[in-house]
Parts: C-alpha cells; structure tokens; sequence
C-alpha cells in the first residue's frame, strides 16, 4: 500500500521551508479531501479557515505559544466547529440530501426529527463536545491527503483558542477554533525529519475480542 509508505514517510514538521508554497491544485484536493470527511449523521458542523496572509498569522503566532510553524508553513488550517446546534442546520442538511437524491421531503421528515431529538437529548456540555469531535475527524482527511501529495503537516493544540476566535471574529460567526493545521514543506534543517516514527507495536495497540457465553 502507498498509503502506508506515505504514513510513515510523515511526520509532525517542526521547521518549514518558508520560501516554498503549496500550489492552488493542491490546495484545492485537500479542501476535496476535508469535504468528503465522515462526519456524525453526516451534518459537517464546521468550517475551516485557510490562512495563506503573513500578517494575519503574525497576528496568531503569539498565541500559538510563539511557533515557528505558525508564520513558516505555506498555508495555516484552522478548523472551527459550531458554537452551538440549531435545527434549522438539521433542517438544511435534509435539504441537501433531497437535492442530491433526488428525493421527496416526506422521505426524509423521520430522519431529520429522529436527529432533532438525538441531538436535543444531549446536555450544553455534551454536544459542545460532541462539535469539536468532529473536526478532529476532518483534521484526520487533512494529514492523510497532505501525505499522499507529499506535502508536509502539522497538526497542533498549542494554541489560545479564545485568541484566536478573537482575532478571526469567529464567536460573531458562531464558531469556535478546535484544532488547527500547518501545512508546507519541510526544511532541511528540521533534524526531526530523519528519527524513526515512534509508535506502540500492534499486539499492544490493538485487542481482538471474541464472544465467550
């Protein structure tokens, strides 16, 4: 598998060549890659901001703990989920599936409610949670997709969200900064390109269960 040979060829890139920049075709099969990500019920509550300005991420930098990678990299991924859940999104998103299925309203009406109620049983807490969770799986897309363009990655929590959503105006837009995401080449510099992956082998990484009466 390629796959696997370009997972293990990435690495969370410390130092990026900052003369190098990710070209606007690759850019846009990483957006294709995010939007095809698996999300809970398929609602996709997130946006993600692609921040290519220099000034506007020498604004961020301080409030990424001071990380190069921050004003380095080619391209700074910030993936922001909903502040809060509304059923006019649910609503939405059963639109969409009409349109793309082609399909009548009354077909869908069960599945839409069924999510209302699914979504209206969880407490403040756990669907603010369960917002951020999804992002985490379109961060997922976005490293995999990097590796197999050979494009170098950093995904990173080092960072004051409240700062952020300050700085983006994002609580005015009804989001709030999750995970966020450098994206580039690496430098040659970067001493960190050239140790071994570290990872837990797989007989202690995985169980595989079996039903005993």
């Amino acid at each position: 598998m390629n796959l696997i040979k370009n997972l293990e060829w990435r690495y969370a890139t410390k130092k990026f060549d900052a003369t190098r920049k990710v070209s606007k075709e690759d850019i846009n099969k990483i957006k294709r890659c995010i939007q095809l990500s698996a999300s809970s019920y398929g609602l996709q509550l997130y946006k993600v901001l692609i921040i290519e300005e220099k000034v506007l991420r020498e604004k961020l930098k301080p409030y990424a703990w001071g990380q190069n990678q921050i004003t380095e990299a080619s391209h700074l991924f910030v993936f922001c989920n909903y502040s809060k859940i509304k059923f006019e999104d649910v609503d939405s998103f059963i639109n969409n599936v009409k349109a793309t299925w082609n399909i009548a309203s009354t077909e869908l009406q069960g599945y839409g409610d069924f999510i209302k109620q699914k979504l209206n049983e969880k407490t403040e807490i756990e669907n603010a949670n369960w917002l951020m969770k999804q992002t985490y799986i379109a961060l997922g897309n976005l490293l995999t997709a990097c590796a197999e363009l050979k494009i170098d990655s950093c995904p990173m929590e080092g960072f004051e969200p409240d700062k952020f959503n300050e700085i983006l105006g994002l609580h005015k837009k009804g989001l709030n900064v999750s995970v966020i995401a450098t994206i580039g080449y690496r430098d040659n510099a970067d001493k960190t390109q050239f140790l071994s992956k570290v990872r837990k082998p797989l007989d202690d990484l995985f169980i595989e269960m079996k039903y005993n009466e």
